[in-house]
């Protein structure tokens, strides 16, 4: 496939998309936004279908869980469905019906953000608010220093040597989970859940009751950027049951689950793959998040610390904004050539062994 290189902005990705939808035949439906991007312009997720409503085998690809991951995620959608002039006859047979989910945070992906309108992380937005949320104690001691009032050198230097303390005495692993596993008590800080289901959350849970309605089996292709090394494309898996499992070691040969220590993500609170669990109980799910490696973990970190400070604490129209979006787009969205198309060919694998998992 031609690499078609990265959208220059949400609006190019959603234009891009949804020509290359059109010229694949793909049915498609748009869940529209209230709140508009940066520009004034109207945002939404957008959804393309390829194959028989009724198939009874769907394949998701869902990009733009984390808003700025969905640079990548969009240019492989894209591909897809660019493929999909052919893939309607030679790929998605009577059986198969691929489901593209473009863009389900566009509040995110437009405003060059990981969380959503209310700085919420979607992947730890799938939890049950009716009862108690989790607790997180080590981001409790660790919020002020995560994101301060202030992000000036002196501020940042100071705050830096407090997370290393932490390290320090709970090893890097445990400041990783403190900081990303998900909190649900400071809402201007980083990897916040929530306090109620969000508007991305709502329009998934729609997606999968609708666009997989009747299906006996769909596989769920869920698109990040941020963690690992550079270019690699690691696959994870949420909470499989024994026969999940042995239809990821199947499918897909080698996989990681964050819950038993073996993946580069730490363990979630909420994240949408348990959501799709809980919103098709009777289907026969097989789930995984492909996460992308970027740069340095502490570049990343450091790129939302600042973009939580922006938007908390700053005016993310105004001077300090470009300098902190350009670092938080690098570290999500290398521009690298080297990079895309590593990140493409490991797409083209992994969503090809998808197919044929389902088709067996």
């Amino acid at each position: 496939m031609t690499n078609p290189g990265l959208p220059n902005d949400f609006m190019d990705a959603r234009t891009r998309f949804l020509t290359a939808a059109e010229e694949a035949g793909a049915r498609v439906r748009h869940l529209e936004h209230p709140l508009p991007g940066p520009h004034g312009e109207r945002l939404a997720t957008d959804v393309a279908v390829l194959g028989r409503p009724d198939a009874p085998a769907r394949l998701v690809v869902i990009s733009g869980t984390h808003g700025v991951e969905g640079f990548a995620g969009s240019a492989c959608q894209e591909a897809l469905l660019k493929v999909g002039v052919a893939a309607a006859r030679a790929l998605v047979t009577g059986d198969l019906a691929v489901v593209v989910v473009h863009a389900i945070n566009p509040y995110g992906f437009a405003w060059v953000r990981r969380v959503n309108e209310d700085n919420v992380d979607l992947n730890r937005n799938c939890i049950d608010f009716t009862g108690p949320v989790p607790e997180n104690p080590g981001y409790d001691e660790l919020a002020d220093a995560l994101v301060p009032d202030r992000w000036d050198a002196a501020t940042q230097e100071r705050t830096a040597g407090i997370l290393l303390q932490y390290a320090e005495r709970h090893g890097f692993d445990g400041l990783q989970e403190a900081v990303s596993m998900g909190q649900y008590k400071h809402p201007n800080g980083v990897y916040f859940g929530g306090t109620a289901p969000v508007w991305s959350r709502r329009a998934l849970e729609d997606i999968a009751r609708h666009d997989c309605a009747g299906a006996a089996r769909v596989a769920i292709l869920d698109l990040h950027t941020g963690l690992g090394p550079h270019g690699v494309g690691e696959l994870i898996a949420s909470h499989p049951d024994a026969s999940g499992r042995e239809r990821l070691a199947d499918w897909y040969g080698a996989y990681t689950i964050p819950s038993e220590g073996t993946s580069v993500s730490a363990e979630l609170h909420g994240d949408i793959l348990d959501g799709f669990d809980e919103w098709l109980p009777e289907v026969e799910l097989t789930s995984v998040a492909i996460e992308y490696g970027t740069v340095d973990i502490v570049e990343v970190a450091n790129a939302l610390r600042a973009d939580a400070w922006l938007h908390a604490f700053s005016d993310p129209t105004g001077p300090d904004a470009g300098p902190i979006k350009a670092a938080l787009h690098a570290a999500f969205a290398p521009d690298d050539s080297g990079w895309l198309t590593a990140v493409r060919e490991r797409f083209d694998d992994v969503s090809g062994r998808a197919v044929e998992g389902l088709l067996q």
